[in-house]
Protein backbone atom coordinates (compact mmCIF):
# COMPACT_ATOMS: atom_id res chain seq x y z
CA UNK A 1 0.00 0.00 0.00
CA UNK A 2 1.35 3.23 -0.92
CA UNK A 3 2.42 5.26 2.90
CA UNK A 4 -0.44 7.28 3.85
CA UNK A 5 -2.72 6.68 0.69
CA UNK A 6 0.11 8.99 -1.68
CA UNK A 7 -0.39 8.29 -5.10
CA UNK A 8 2.15 5.99 -7.33
CA UNK A 9 3.13 6.59 -10.62
CA UNK A 10 -0.33 5.46 -12.03
CA UNK A 11 -1.68 8.33 -10.39
CA UNK A 12 -3.99 6.53 -7.90
CA UNK A 13 -3.40 4.88 -4.67
CA UNK A 14 -4.91 2.63 -1.52
CA UNK A 15 -7.50 5.32 -1.41
CA UNK A 16 -8.87 5.24 -4.93
CA UNK A 17 -12.49 3.71 -5.20
CA UNK A 18 -13.24 1.59 -8.58
CA UNK A 19 -14.91 4.62 -9.88
CA UNK A 20 -12.17 6.46 -9.64
CA UNK A 21 -9.79 3.97 -11.67
CA UNK A 22 -12.09 3.63 -14.37
CA UNK A 23 -13.57 7.16 -14.77
CA UNK A 24 -14.11 8.24 -18.20
CA UNK A 25 -13.48 4.91 -19.41
CA UNK A 26 -16.22 3.47 -22.37
CA UNK A 27 -15.97 -0.33 -21.85
CA UNK A 28 -20.08 -0.66 -23.67
CA UNK A 29 -17.50 -2.54 -26.73
CA UNK A 30 -16.65 -5.69 -24.02
CA UNK A 31 -17.84 -8.68 -22.47
CA UNK A 32 -16.71 -9.84 -19.07
CA UNK A 33 -16.88 -12.87 -16.55
CA UNK A 34 -16.95 -11.94 -13.01
CA UNK A 35 -16.52 -15.00 -10.74
CA UNK A 36 -17.51 -14.49 -6.86
CA UNK A 37 -19.80 -11.92 -8.30
CA UNK A 38 -22.71 -12.19 -5.89
CA UNK A 39 -20.84 -10.37 -2.87
CA UNK A 40 -17.73 -8.35 -1.50
CA UNK A 41 -15.07 -7.14 -4.12
CA UNK A 42 -16.71 -9.17 -6.71
CA UNK A 43 -19.95 -7.25 -6.76
CA UNK A 44 -18.54 -3.91 -6.82
CA UNK A 45 -16.26 -4.97 -9.96
CA UNK A 46 -19.63 -6.19 -11.30
CA UNK A 47 -21.50 -2.73 -10.34
CA UNK A 48 -18.72 -0.73 -11.75
CA UNK A 49 -18.23 -2.48 -15.09
CA UNK A 50 -21.69 -2.31 -15.73
CA UNK A 51 -21.63 1.37 -15.22
CA UNK A 52 -18.81 1.55 -17.47
CA UNK A 53 -20.90 -0.07 -20.08
CA UNK A 54 -19.22 -3.67 -19.94
CA UNK A 55 -21.76 -6.73 -20.51
CA UNK A 56 -21.53 -8.51 -17.59
CA UNK A 57 -21.71 -12.21 -16.97
CA UNK A 58 -21.99 -13.03 -13.27
CA UNK A 59 -20.48 -16.53 -12.03
CA UNK A 60 -22.16 -17.43 -9.22
CA UNK A 61 -22.28 -19.95 -6.73
CA UNK A 62 -25.97 -19.06 -5.81
CA UNK A 63 -27.60 -18.31 -8.56
CA UNK A 64 -31.12 -16.81 -6.43
CA UNK A 65 -28.37 -14.07 -4.72
CA UNK A 66 -27.13 -13.06 -8.08
CA UNK A 67 -30.16 -12.41 -9.13
CA UNK A 68 -30.76 -10.51 -6.18
CA UNK A 69 -26.93 -8.23 -6.89
CA UNK A 70 -28.84 -8.23 -10.48
CA UNK A 71 -31.83 -6.17 -9.95
CA UNK A 72 -30.21 -3.71 -7.52
CA UNK A 73 -27.79 -3.53 -10.08
CA UNK A 74 -30.30 -2.91 -12.86
CA UNK A 75 -32.77 -0.09 -10.30
CA UNK A 76 -29.06 1.71 -9.64
CA UNK A 77 -27.94 1.47 -13.74
CA UNK A 78 -31.17 1.54 -16.09
CA UNK A 79 -29.97 -0.64 -19.54
CA UNK A 80 -27.07 -2.45 -17.73
CA UNK A 81 -26.12 -5.32 -19.70
CA UNK A 82 -26.37 -8.51 -16.70
CA UNK A 83 -26.68 -12.29 -17.10
CA UNK A 84 -26.20 -14.50 -14.16
CA UNK A 85 -24.92 -18.37 -14.60
CA UNK A 86 -24.16 -20.96 -12.07
CA UNK A 87 -20.60 -21.75 -11.20
CA UNK A 88 -19.04 -23.82 -8.34
CA UNK A 89 -15.61 -23.17 -8.72
CA UNK A 90 -14.66 -26.11 -6.14
CA UNK A 91 -16.31 -28.60 -8.96
CA UNK A 92 -15.14 -29.30 -12.22
CA UNK A 93 -17.73 -30.77 -13.37
CA UNK A 94 -19.64 -27.63 -12.67
CA UNK A 95 -16.99 -25.55 -14.23
CA UNK A 96 -17.05 -27.87 -17.26
CA UNK A 97 -20.53 -27.08 -17.36
CA UNK A 98 -20.41 -23.31 -17.40
CA UNK A 99 -18.12 -23.31 -19.80
CA UNK A 100 -20.00 -25.86 -22.30
CA UNK A 101 -23.13 -22.97 -21.74
CA UNK A 102 -20.73 -19.79 -22.52
CA UNK A 103 -19.39 -21.28 -25.64
CA UNK A 104 -23.20 -22.69 -26.30
CA UNK A 105 -24.34 -18.97 -25.89
CA UNK A 106 -21.78 -17.16 -28.20
CA UNK A 107 -21.20 -14.57 -26.34
CA UNK A 108 -17.64 -12.97 -27.09
CA UNK A 109 -15.19 -12.69 -24.08
CA UNK A 110 -13.10 -9.69 -23.75
CA UNK A 111 -12.23 -10.07 -19.95
CA UNK A 112 -11.90 -13.00 -17.42
CA UNK A 113 -11.53 -11.80 -13.71
CA UNK A 114 -10.84 -14.93 -11.46
CA UNK A 115 -12.49 -12.97 -8.24
CA UNK A 116 -14.07 -15.77 -6.18
CA UNK A 117 -11.75 -17.23 -3.25
CA UNK A 118 -12.44 -19.05 0.18
CA UNK A 119 -10.61 -19.14 3.37
CA UNK A 120 -11.88 -22.18 5.22
CA UNK A 121 -10.69 -25.06 8.09
CA UNK A 122 -9.44 -28.52 6.15
CA UNK A 123 -11.75 -30.16 3.78
CA UNK A 124 -11.99 -31.72 0.30
CA UNK A 125 -13.71 -30.45 -2.63
CA UNK A 126 -16.13 -32.48 -4.50
CA UNK A 127 -13.63 -33.42 -6.84
CA UNK A 128 -10.59 -34.66 -3.80
CA UNK A 129 -8.40 -31.70 -3.54
CA UNK A 130 -7.85 -29.53 -0.90
CA UNK A 131 -10.48 -26.44 -0.78
CA UNK A 132 -8.78 -23.69 -0.86
CA UNK A 133 -6.41 -25.21 -4.01
CA UNK A 134 -9.42 -26.26 -5.54
CA UNK A 135 -11.54 -23.17 -5.41
CA UNK A 136 -8.55 -20.75 -5.06
CA UNK A 137 -6.28 -22.04 -7.50
CA UNK A 138 -7.25 -24.67 -9.71
CA UNK A 139 -11.02 -24.32 -10.42
CA UNK A 140 -10.08 -20.44 -12.30
CA UNK A 141 -6.82 -22.46 -14.11
CA UNK A 142 -9.62 -24.89 -15.54
CA UNK A 143 -12.08 -22.17 -16.39
CA UNK A 144 -9.54 -19.95 -18.27
CA UNK A 145 -8.19 -23.24 -19.99
CA UNK A 146 -11.54 -23.92 -21.09
CA UNK A 147 -12.60 -20.32 -21.94
CA UNK A 148 -8.94 -19.45 -23.50
CA UNK A 149 -10.41 -20.14 -27.12
CA UNK A 150 -13.30 -17.89 -26.93
CA UNK A 151 -10.88 -15.24 -25.65
CA UNK A 152 -8.52 -15.54 -28.48
CA UNK A 153 -11.11 -15.66 -30.80
CA UNK A 154 -12.75 -12.40 -29.44
CA UNK A 155 -9.31 -10.94 -29.78
CA UNK A 156 -8.82 -11.70 -33.07
CA UNK A 157 -12.42 -10.74 -34.63
CA UNK A 158 -12.62 -7.51 -32.30
CA UNK A 159 -9.05 -6.38 -32.43
CA UNK A 160 -9.71 -5.78 -28.77
CA UNK A 161 -7.11 -6.69 -25.89
CA UNK A 162 -8.15 -9.83 -24.13
CA UNK A 163 -7.37 -9.45 -19.99
CA UNK A 164 -7.44 -11.90 -18.00
CA UNK A 165 -7.03 -10.74 -13.76
CA UNK A 166 -6.10 -13.24 -11.08
CA UNK A 167 -7.44 -11.47 -7.91
CA UNK A 168 -4.76 -13.01 -5.93
CA UNK A 169 -3.21 -11.37 -2.08
CA UNK A 170 0.04 -10.66 -0.57
CA UNK A 171 -0.90 -13.10 1.28
CA UNK A 172 0.67 -15.27 -0.79
CA UNK A 173 3.89 -14.33 1.01
CA UNK A 174 2.66 -16.52 3.81
CA UNK A 175 2.54 -19.85 2.19
CA UNK A 176 4.72 -22.94 3.04
CA UNK A 177 8.50 -23.08 2.92
CA UNK A 178 8.26 -25.28 -0.52
CA UNK A 179 5.71 -22.53 -1.96
CA UNK A 180 3.73 -25.51 -3.41
CA UNK A 181 3.43 -28.63 -1.64
CA UNK A 182 3.41 -30.70 -5.02
CA UNK A 183 2.92 -34.06 -3.42
CA UNK A 184 1.23 -32.72 0.11
CA UNK A 185 -1.39 -31.12 -1.62
CA UNK A 186 -4.11 -33.12 0.31
CA UNK A 187 -2.18 -33.47 3.50
CA UNK A 188 -4.00 -33.25 6.34
CA UNK A 189 -0.85 -33.60 8.79
CA UNK A 190 1.12 -30.47 8.73
CA UNK A 191 -2.03 -28.56 7.37
CA UNK A 192 -2.58 -24.73 8.29
CA UNK A 193 -5.63 -22.84 6.74
CA UNK A 194 -3.52 -19.57 6.04
CA UNK A 195 -0.41 -21.26 4.89
CA UNK A 196 -2.76 -23.13 2.43
CA UNK A 197 -4.86 -19.92 1.63
CA UNK A 198 -1.33 -18.57 1.00
CA UNK A 199 -0.21 -21.24 -1.21
CA UNK A 200 -3.61 -20.58 -3.47
CA UNK A 201 -2.35 -17.10 -3.70
CA UNK A 202 1.20 -17.75 -4.30
CA UNK A 203 -0.58 -20.25 -7.30
CA UNK A 204 -2.58 -17.71 -8.84
CA UNK A 205 0.48 -14.94 -9.42
CA UNK A 206 2.24 -18.00 -11.19
CA UNK A 207 -0.88 -18.95 -13.19
CA UNK A 208 -0.72 -15.46 -14.19
CA UNK A 209 3.17 -15.15 -15.15
CA UNK A 210 3.33 -18.95 -16.69
CA UNK A 211 0.09 -17.93 -18.73
CA UNK A 212 1.76 -14.47 -19.66
CA UNK A 213 4.88 -16.07 -21.34
CA UNK A 214 2.63 -18.64 -23.32
CA UNK A 215 0.71 -16.02 -24.62
CA UNK A 216 3.44 -13.73 -26.20
CA UNK A 217 5.23 -16.38 -26.90
CA UNK A 218 2.26 -17.20 -29.55
CA UNK A 219 1.88 -13.97 -30.38
CA UNK A 220 -1.62 -13.73 -28.89
CA UNK A 221 -3.21 -10.14 -28.11
CA UNK A 222 -4.53 -11.38 -24.37
CA UNK A 223 -2.63 -10.56 -21.73
CA UNK A 224 -2.69 -11.98 -17.74
CA UNK A 225 -1.91 -10.82 -14.69
CA UNK A 226 -2.52 -10.80 -10.85
CA UNK A 227 -3.03 -8.45 -8.29
CA UNK A 228 -3.86 -7.81 -4.19
CA UNK A 229 -6.66 -5.95 -4.01
CA UNK A 230 -6.02 -4.96 -0.17
CA UNK A 231 -7.08 -5.92 3.17
CA UNK A 232 -10.64 -5.53 2.92
CA UNK A 233 -13.87 -6.50 5.71
CA UNK A 234 -15.54 -9.40 3.36
CA UNK A 235 -17.17 -12.29 3.83
CA UNK A 236 -14.14 -14.70 2.89
CA UNK A 237 -13.71 -14.86 6.86
CA UNK A 238 -16.89 -16.44 7.61
CA UNK A 239 -15.41 -19.84 8.40
CA UNK A 240 -12.63 -18.54 10.58
CA UNK A 241 -14.85 -16.50 13.61
CA UNK A 242 -11.55 -15.05 15.73
CA UNK A 243 -10.08 -13.65 12.73
CA UNK A 244 -13.19 -12.42 11.49
CA UNK A 245 -14.10 -10.91 14.72
CA UNK A 246 -10.98 -9.06 15.04
CA UNK A 247 -11.20 -7.79 11.69
CA UNK A 248 -14.89 -6.14 12.26
CA UNK A 249 -13.12 -4.75 15.16
CA UNK A 250 -10.77 -2.91 13.74
CA UNK A 251 -11.69 -3.07 10.22
CA UNK A 252 -12.70 0.77 10.11
CA UNK A 253 -9.37 2.22 11.30
CA UNK A 254 -7.22 -0.42 8.88
CA UNK A 255 -8.93 -2.02 6.34
CA UNK A 256 -10.09 -0.92 3.27
CA UNK A 257 -13.50 0.07 1.88
CA UNK A 258 -15.36 -2.73 -0.62
CA UNK A 259 -15.37 0.57 -3.23
CA UNK A 260 -11.63 0.91 -2.76
CA UNK A 261 -11.12 -3.10 -2.65
CA UNK A 262 -11.66 -3.37 -6.10
CA UNK A 263 -10.42 -0.59 -7.36
CA UNK A 264 -7.21 -2.33 -8.89
CA UNK A 265 -9.34 -5.51 -10.04
CA UNK A 266 -11.05 -2.60 -11.92
CA UNK A 267 -7.86 -0.52 -13.16
CA UNK A 268 -6.49 -3.60 -13.95
CA UNK A 269 -9.39 -4.51 -16.52
CA UNK A 270 -9.98 -1.22 -17.54
CA UNK A 271 -7.76 0.94 -17.65
CA UNK A 272 -5.63 1.97 -20.88
CA UNK A 273 -2.79 2.37 -19.05
CA UNK A 274 -2.49 -1.18 -18.53
CA UNK A 275 -2.64 -1.94 -22.31
CA UNK A 276 -0.07 -4.55 -23.15
CA UNK A 277 1.31 -4.77 -19.78
CA UNK A 278 1.25 -8.68 -18.75
CA UNK A 279 2.49 -11.15 -16.29
CA UNK A 280 2.72 -8.51 -13.47
CA UNK A 281 1.68 -8.18 -9.87
CA UNK A 282 -0.93 -4.85 -8.99
CA UNK A 283 -1.19 -3.35 -5.62
CA UNK A 284 -3.40 -0.14 -4.99
CA UNK A 285 -3.33 0.24 -8.99
CA UNK A 286 0.12 0.24 -9.38
CA UNK A 287 2.72 -2.13 -10.47
CA UNK A 288 4.14 -4.03 -7.38
CA UNK A 289 6.96 -6.25 -7.07
CA UNK A 290 6.68 -9.72 -6.11
CA UNK A 291 9.26 -12.24 -4.13
CA UNK A 292 11.61 -14.75 -5.95
CA UNK A 293 9.38 -17.69 -5.31
CA UNK A 294 6.45 -15.72 -7.23
CA UNK A 295 8.96 -14.96 -9.99
CA UNK A 296 10.16 -18.30 -10.06
CA UNK A 297 9.18 -19.45 -13.77
CA UNK A 298 10.75 -23.19 -12.96
CA UNK A 299 7.80 -23.24 -10.05
CA UNK A 300 5.33 -22.20 -12.40
CA UNK A 301 5.58 -23.97 -15.16
CA UNK A 302 5.72 -27.00 -12.80
CA UNK A 303 2.79 -25.60 -11.52
CA UNK A 304 1.00 -25.71 -14.82
CA UNK A 305 1.96 -29.34 -15.47
CA UNK A 306 1.05 -30.75 -12.06
CA UNK A 307 -2.45 -28.74 -12.63
CA UNK A 308 -3.18 -30.76 -15.82
CA UNK A 309 -2.82 -34.10 -14.09
CA UNK A 310 -5.36 -33.15 -11.66
CA UNK A 311 -7.29 -31.72 -14.22
CA UNK A 312 -7.54 -34.58 -16.97
CA UNK A 313 -6.37 -37.44 -14.56
CA UNK A 314 -5.46 -40.40 -16.12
Amino acid sequence: MWIFGSKGPSGFSSSSTAEEVTQGIDGSALTAIVTGASSGIGEETTRVLALRGVHLVMAVRNVDAGRNVKEAKLREIPGAKIDVMALDLSSMASIRKFASQYQSSNLPLNLLINNAGVVTPFMLSHDGIELHFATNYLGPFLLTDLLLETMKKTARESNIEGRIVNVSSIGYRLTYSEGIRFDKINDESGYYSWYAYGQSKLANILHAKELSRRLKEDGVEITANSLHPGGILTNILRHDHSMNGFCHLIGKYFLKSIPQGAATTCYVALHPHVKGVSGEFFKDSNICNTSSMAKDVDLAKKLRDFSFTLINPK
